[in-house]
């Protein structure tokens, strides 16, 4: 079983950037995504980036977020530039089969 925690969210103002990281308990090879939930929506996928490198993209975050994963420290990162409020949720990573706990991102106007 593989635990995943994820870190980096937090209160920034629109137009700002985060980085979010997500540790993995061991090597997967599974393509890893990040997804976010806001209150009283469901849950989306934002990014998901395979084991050699190949990235998907949410039309919302096109050009602002960049997903990268380092296989060597078993983790996932999620680069967040040009924060718009309606990026507010919690995002989570998950491998397919396992998922964090997710990490609170607020951006405010």
């Amino acid at each position: 079983q593989v635990q995943l925690v994820e870190s980096g969210g937090g209160l920034v103002q629109a137009g700002g950037s985060l980085r979010l990281s997500c540790a993995a308990s061991r090597s997967t090879f599974s393509t890893m995504g990040w997804y976010r939930q806001a209150p009283g929506k469901q849950r989306e996928l934002v990014a998901s980036v395979t084991y050699g490198g190949t990235t998907v993209y949410a039309d919302s975050v096109k050009g602002r977020f960049t997903i990268s994963r380092d296989n060597a420290k078993n983790t996932v990162y999620l680069q967040m530039n040009s924060l718009k409020p309606e990026d507010t949720a919690v995002y989570l990573c998950s491998n397919g089969n396992h998922w964090g706990q997710g990490t609170q991102v607020t951006i405010s106007s």
